[in-house]
């Protein structure tokens, strides 16, 4: 099949394009390679797809409403993956218009895109974030999303608002999924493995919030890639027991479903650090500060509707996950 994979050179969009090309399908591969981080790790990323020759790579922002229209018209992808994203809930604290353009007027451009060009299955990157202040545990796509705690996650909110919309008003089948942590080789520089391995490795202390009281649902990037392409192999039907007086948030009556991706095993910051330093040999400065604005204590995924749907659930522990990481630290960075 085609695929049009946006964000192509992101941590998850190269991850996703791999698995897609490994299996014989055409993807065109979309980012405007910005300098959000260095944009010489997004190249190498582009690197290892354009080696391909099924992948053709677009520079482009999703912000860009003629040259996304142009981009559709012209290249009528079947499938649609949108990863593309103003990534990071800190920096929306700093950059809040960077999250609407790429965000909201950049989700708008991709449905518009869609809804054109009669794609079979839009799948887009929403984020556990969504999830806010709410703290029952394990986090489920029942749960009411309403209380946001930084503009990241009302962004990610609003997408999968609009793409039901899209879905009721055209028919388009769109499915959103809210990933859970994710990290793993070739991973984003402004995320806390990347930070706490650079400065392990530099003997500068790393920054340890809310007083290491945290957990996370850490998901490798293995599992939530492969979660992502069997997603998107499964175009979601309207659910014909949808209820509207006791709506179910995650279905509709329209062709829309959303999915928790999550390792559903929320794991200790201070145990996180702890595996860290065991492959690394190294032992951690810590520097102990309160939580950040934006930020949660917690996060678990309940992904029974994913398992139920797809038949698939990520499974990879933090101990394997963090020394398939460090291994690639150390080749990427000659270390």
């Amino acid at each position: 099949m085609k695929f049009l994979v946006t964000g192509a050179a992101g941590f998850i969009g190269m991850h996703v394009s791999e698995l897609l090309l490994a299996r014989g399908d055409e993807v065109v591969g979309l980012d405007n390679l910005n300098d959000y981080y260095a944009v010489s790790l997004k190249e190498a990323r582009l690197a290892r797809l354009i080696a391909n020759s099924s992948f053709r790579f677009a520079k482009l922002d999703v912000a860009d409403r003629p040259g996304m229209a142009d981009l559709f018209a012209r290249e009528k992808p079947q499938r649609v993956i949108h990863l593309a994203a103003q990534a990071g809930v800190r920096y929306s604290l700093k950059n809040p218009h960077a999250y609407v353009d790429s965000n909201i007027v950049g989700f708008v451009n991709i449905l518009e895109g869609c809804r054109y060009a009669g794609v079979e299955h839009l799948v887009y990157a929403s984020s556990s974030s969504v999830y806010g202040g709410n703290t029952k545990m394990p986090f489920s796509e029942q749960d009411s999303v309403d209380h946001p705690v930084s503009l990241y996650a009302a962004t990610k909110k609003a997408n999968e608002l609009m793409a039901h919309t899209y879905s009721h008003l055209f028919g388009l089948p769109t499915t959103g999924l809210r990933f859970f942590t994710v990290y793993g080789p070739w991973g984003r520089p402004d995320m806390a493995l990347f930070l706490f391995a650079k400065a392990i490795l530099e003997d500068k202390p790393i920054d340890v919030f809310n007083h290491g009281n945290m957990r996370r649902d850490f998901t490798y990037i293995d599992d939530i890639a492969e979660g992502v392409i069997r997603t998107c192999d499964r175009p979601p039907a309207a659910s014909p027991a949808f209820d509207k007086d006791h709506p179910d948030p995650a279905t509709s009556w329209a062709p829309y479903r959303v999915f928790n991706i999550g390792n559903r095993q929320p794991v200790e910051l201070m145990t996180y650090i702890e595996t860290l330093e065991r492959v690394l040999g190294k032992t951690a400065q810590k520097n102990f500060l309160s939580l950040q604005d934006g930020d949660v204590p917690a996060t678990y995924a309940d992904t029974a509707a994913l398992q139920v749907a797809t038949h698939f659930a990520p499974s990879t522990s933090v101990e394997t996950g963090i020394g398939r990481f460090v291994k690639w630290y150390r080749k990427y960075y000659g270390i």
